[in-house]
């Protein structure tokens, strides 16, 4: 009975607002506001107890806001551009992976290309016979300096000489390191006496009987040494090539590629000594001994080296 009565009740105030809005040139959003408003009023007679069920509890507020809408907006945009900033540093990091493994690959070729070059001038002067005689006079051969002893090695024991200067047997029994000391010592001393066979044998018995003693390195260089000093560069060049390919980083490893170098200009091979000597500056050119820096610029300007 109640509704019956209102709705008659707000269908007359709508006709008499009806004409006022006709007259009032409002905009459509004021027109809009202006019937929720009337709405309102109309649902405050006939429902003066609250909304109805089916309207109750439930928020005016559209679902999602303008601003919540940017904000989602944004926070997408965001996580794109973190995404495309990882993609674009992971892209960047596969190139440099990519360089760097072309740089060992280069680096590993350059020096196989060494050793097969030195290893092919060491061939060839094994199978080529005698050098032909030069035009010009050689060079005064001086008589070979001492080998430069370590300063950190102990002062070999005196021993008594036998008849010919050739060093006698140690009179006690040596063991380890200095046994290997002792071994090298006695090859030494017939190298400096110029009894080059003796000493050849006596190092190479040294290297075979303590092949872990760090004089080993030591003894293979001197040995080709003396086989240089005997005129025999060919024996020279195997013997000092092979020293150096064994134990690159052995004490007289580098003395090795000098002297090998000596050896080929001996050949008559200098471009080859040439590439020696490339590999000792190459290799060895920060810890270089002071004594094959001061001997290698001469070495280098014999061979015609570029």
């Amino acid at each position: 009975m109640r509704f019956r009565l209102a709705l008659p009740i707000a269908l007359a105030s709508l006709v008499v607002f009806a004409p006022v809005a006709a007259r009032d040139p409002a905009t459509p959003e004021q027109r809009i506001q202006r019937l929720e408003k009337q709405l309102r009023q109309v649902q405050r007679q006939v429902f003066p107890k609250g909304q109805p069920a089916d309207t109750a509890g439930f928020s005016d507020e559209p679902a999602a806001t303008q601003s919540a809408v940017g904000v989602i907006g944004d926070r997408l945009d965001a996580i794109e551009r973190q995404m495309a900033q990882l993609v674009r540093t992971s892209e960047e990091n596969g190139n440099r992976l990519s360089v760097m493994e072309a740089d060992v690959a280069r680096l590993r070729a350059d020096q196989d290309r060494r050793l097969r070059a030195l290893e092919n001038g060491a061939a060839a002067a094994a199978d080529s016979g005698t050098v032909a005689p030069a035009q010009q006079d050689p060079p005064e051969i001086l008589p070979p300096a001492p080998e430069p002893r370590v300063e950190t090695s102990p002062p070999p024991r005196p021993r008594p000489k036998v008849e010919g200067g050739a060093p006698a047997a140690p009179t006690a029994a040596l063991t380890g390191e200095a046994a290997a000391e002792a071994a090298y010592d006695a090859g030494y001393r017939l190298w400096t006496a110029r009894k080059y066979d003796e000493a050849i044998k006596a190092l190479d018995a040294m290297a075979k009987k303590y092949p872990d003693s760090r004089r080993v390195s030591w003894a293979s260089n001197l040995a080709g040494r003396a086989m240089l000093d005997k005129g025999q560069p060919r024996a020279a060049a195997e013997a000092l090539l092979a020293n150096y390919r064994r134990d690159p980083k052995g004490e007289r490893a580098p003395d090795s590629l000098y002297y090998l170098g000596q050896a080929l200009v001996k050949l008559g091979q200098p471009s080859q000594a040439c590439k020696a000597y490339g590999e000792l500056q190459d290799v060895y050119g920060a810890t270089m001994r002071s004594d094959l820096k001061r001997l290698l610029p001469a070495a280098r300007a014999e061979a015609k080296c570029s």
